[in-house]
């Protein structure tokens, strides 16, 4: 959340290599993007429209005042969940469960700003309804996106996003001119540190760009063998392939573009250069539409690496592709243990059974395939053996470039497995993971890998709901939002296979917690509905929960804003004798403490849910030891989520009492919580509450000021629930209250925070300005923060701000100091302290 006015690039990834190129087509979009509202870059898989759209952005959005914002769809393969994915990407809490294409309409009719859909192809009609709708809607936005097909929409301006130039055959060149070869050597000198085009090796370069028809993706997967092959060999072997099978390589399809023809030759080499057991990682693993951590790939893998070792499970291998034993295969393609797959890439040999087995998904025996059923969900403990062979085969296609490795610190790839909030992930290029997907379906595998997919979730959710009443909510959270691409796979899954749809509502039902505290109900109510519709069967019993958080939540917050909107407690409404007796909490929860973890949460829930319904009826004295016994009941867990609601509970009623001090102490809590400062949302409801208990002491200015900076909060949100009392303390006449409600809206959520507390608005501890680095104050105090070491999470804490904007502000250093890692950055900002 940044500051009015603010400019920021929102979701995109930091570019891990350089911008090679595109000079021209990057005029032009900016030119084309000046004069229309709807700009698509079209082209062929391969050639860089996502790179090229994130370069565009990055120059306009400068004339964007709510800045430019990603929205990546490679992963969304259901068109109805298009509007949640935009939703999800603006950071918008829809609370009211409504309609999500218009819950985006209304947050964007007032805003200024670029909307950058990416990859759209596979959803298009999806991506046209929306398009249409905002566009109908609001005059300040405009649209980029990337595909390989028109959206369709009448003011849609086409921008055909073309290869890299490279020099006909034969023809004298430098070499700097091609941005094909400038991008080659570029991407070659990551592999062969010093690599340089020569008078000795330009003509082979210029030749291997050439039959790769300038294609940047091809390029780059070529360039990877340069630490194996000279440009000679590089370039020769490649001939032979486009030469002698071009017909095999597109499995006799004569209408396959040329082009499509060229990647595919691409993509096939690096399959050949994986060893056996790191194809059949790409095939299970591509059921990953996000990022992936060591434990889910693992689940996926399952027991199918088990039992497979030297020349006996390559050889097995071999014979499900077709290809002959790799001791037979070239021993100069560039891999160490095993070989390059023959050039017989359609031809069809007998399936080893064994092999069969594994790649299904089935255990082998000693006597051949076991039941299928066994450990078919990936259930059961994961061997030593089992997370080596995997760890093995996640690095072999990092160093391949098949994975693009995120997160994690500098260290070695080998640094242990990653937890579900955070550490090192893992993803798959789209085009990769097709691959990967007609690979594992030739297999049969399919079924069996989107099922362990599933149960896997199904347990981390579990695992997760059982927890969620303690300490690390934040971290739960973090881990969750990492994951949501791939539980939306686990979930579509459930609602398109027979049989499935009770594992989908357990999977639904359990994540209740992370939908609520999302702000994600409509989407919830999505699944819900079509899973329970499925099944056949009303009321879902896994699904109760979910329910239940759905209808406290509001009811809790609109009893609350009731309050508050009237500005003044309300009066007694309830006689002593109608008010209800309740049961202390300890005889509630008796002595179970197996379900205690999912329950405690609707037990606390409950109580603040009548401590505003007290309040709401002029009865805040009963309302104050409900919120006192419940809040002990948080503290002791280390709970945070539900101790924000009981603050805000406690704080309403002592306000309404007259305990003006304790009131404001109870928000103050509430705003220190780490939770709390990483939602903005639940900054945004305690600084009202705030605001209304400063006026109540007398200090007009101050209430104006808290106001305003959640009334900044609201907007960026997309709903401002106490709109009404914001006119009715702000009349058009009062200019002190005007000015401070604007000094107000100007604050960051950090500045609110520390302006909320009574701290100093700026702790700025960096270094002094410096010439020519292209940093902002608080961008010069994350990278000190990133030289010592610290995590985005880390940071998030340190400054009091959420992670996603600590994750933004990394992002946006290493695009301005043109780095690739964090590493680089500490080394920069430690020559600048010397």
């Amino acid at each position: 959340m940044g500051a009015a006015g603010s400019r920021r690039m929102v979701g995109f990834p930091v570019p891990g290599t350089s911008f090679v190129g595109r000079r021209h087509e990057l005029a032009q979009a900016r030119r084309l993007l000046a004069a229309t509202r709807l700009l698509t870059l079209t082209g062929p898989c391969g050639v860089g429209k996502t790179r090229l759209a994130g370069r565009v952005a990055e120059g306009a959005v400068r004339g964007f005042p709510d800045g430019a914002w990603l929205v990546p769809l490679a992963a969304v393969r259901d068109g109805t969940l298009v509007p949640h994915a935009v939703a999800d990407a603006l950071g918008i809490r829809d609370e009211a469960g409504g309609a999500p294409l218009d819950t985006v309409v209304a947050h964007l009719r007032e805003r200024r700003l670029l909307l950058v859909l990416d990859n759209c192809e596979h959803v298009t009609d999806a991506c046209a309804s929306l398009v249409a709708a905002v566009l109908g809607a609001s005059s300040g936005v405009r649209v980029l996106t990337t595909s390989r097909h028109r959206l369709g929409l009448p003011e849609e301006q086409l921008l055909t996003v073309t290869p890299l130039a490279t020099p006909a055959p034969g023809d004298a060149c430098s070499g700097a001119e091609f941005p094909a070869l400038r991008l080659f050597a570029d991407r070659a000198a990551a592999v062969v540190p010093g690599f340089e085009i020569t008078d000795g090796n330009r003509a082979a370069v210029a030749r291997l760009c050439h039959r790769l028809d300038g294609l940047p993706l091809a390029i780059e997967l070529a360039a990877v063998r340069m630490h194996a092959l000279g440009v000679q060999e590089l370039d020769e072997r490649l001939g032979d392939r486009l030469g002698a099978h071009y017909r095999l390589l597109t499995c006799g399809s004569p209408a396959a573009p040329p082009r499509h023809r060229t990647l595919r030759t691409a993509v096939d080499w690096s399959h050949d250069l994986c060893t056996p057991t790191e194809q059949l990682a790409w095939a299970r693993l591509s059921v990953f539409p996000g990022s992936f951590d060591l434990g889910g790939a693992e689940a996926v893998c399952g027991d199918t690496f088990e039992g497979r070792s030297g020349e006996e499970g390559e050889e097995a291998e071999a014979r499900v592709r077709g290809e002959p034993h790799p001791a037979e295969a070239d021993p100069a393609a560039g891999r160490t243990g095993t070989t390059a797959q023959a050039d017989t890439d359609c031809s069809h040999g007998e399936p080893d059974p064994a092999m069969t087995a594994r790649a299904s998904g089935a255990p082998v025996r000693a006597g051949g395939p076991a039941d299928a059923g066994a450990r078919a969900d990936g259930a059961g403990a994961v061997s030593g053996s089992l997370r080596t062979a995997v760890l093995d085969a996640v690095i072999g296609l990092v160093e391949k470039s098949v994975l693009v490795r995120e997160g994690g610190g500098a260290g070695s790839l080998r640094g242990g497995q990653a937890g579900s909030g955070g550490g090192t992930r893992y993803r798959m290029l789209a085009l990769l993971r097709e691959y990967g997907m007609e690979k594992l379906e030739a297999l049969g595998a399919d079924g069996d890998c989107r099922r362990r997919l599933c149960a896997h979730f199904v347990r981390v959710a579990e695992e997760h709901e059982r927890s969620w009443f303690g300490p690390d909510q934040p971290g739960t959270l973090a881990g969750l939002r990492a994951e949501h691409d791939n539980l939306r796979a686990a979930l579509d899954f459930c609602l398109t296979t027979p049989g499935e749809s009770p594992r989908g509502l357990r999977l639904v039902g359990s994540l209740w917690f992370y939908w609520i505290a999302r702000g994600a109900w409509a989407e919830l109510r999505h699944w819900w509905q079509r899973l329970v519709l499925r099944e056949g069967r009303r009321p879902a019993p896994e699904l109760t929960r979910a329910h239940w958080a759905a209808a406290l939540i509001p009811l809790v917050r609109s009893r609350t804003n009731a309050v508050l909107l009237a500005g003044a407690p309300h009066p007694p409404t309830l006689a002593p004798h109608e008010t209800p007796d309740v049961r202390p909490l300890a005889e509630v929860l008796g002595g179970d403490r197996d379900d205690e973890g999912r329950l405690l949460a609707f037990h606390i829930l409950s109580r603040v849910e009548l401590a505003t319904t007290l309040t709401f009826h002029g009865r805040p004295e009963r309302a104050v030891p409900l919120c006192l016994e419940a809040l002990t009941v948080c503290e002791a867990h280390g709970e945070q989520w539900v101790r924000s609601y009981v603050l805000g509970a406690l704080a309403t009623a002592r306000w309404a009492l007259g305990e003006h001090e304790a009131a404001a102490e109870s928000a103050r809590r509430c705003l220190r919580l780490p939770y709390v400062t990483g939602e903005p949302h639940a900054v945004g409801g305690t600084l009202e509450i705030l605001a209304v208990v400063t006026a109540a002491r007398g200090d007009a200015e101050r209430a104006a000021v808290l106001r305003g900076a959640a009334h900044r909060i609201w907007y960026d949100l997309g709903h401002d629930p106490l709109a009404a009392q914001r006119q009715a303390h702000g009349p058009p006449g009062d200019t002190a209250y005007g000015d401070a409600h604007r000094r107000g809206y100007e604050l960051s959520v950090p500045e609110a925070l520390a302006y909320a507390l009574g701290e100093p608005l700026s702790p700025r501890r960096t270094a002094p300005p410096l010439p020519d680095t292209g940093l902002t104050r608080r961008e010069l105090e994350v990278a000190a923060l990133i030289a010592s070491g610290m995590t985005n999470r880390q940071i998030a804490e340190r400054l009091v701000i959420s992670r996603r904007t600590a994750e933004g502000h990394a992002e946006r250093i290493l695009a301005k100091l043109g780095f690739a890692a964090r590493s680089q950055v500490a080394a920069w900002f430690s020559g600048l302290s010397r």
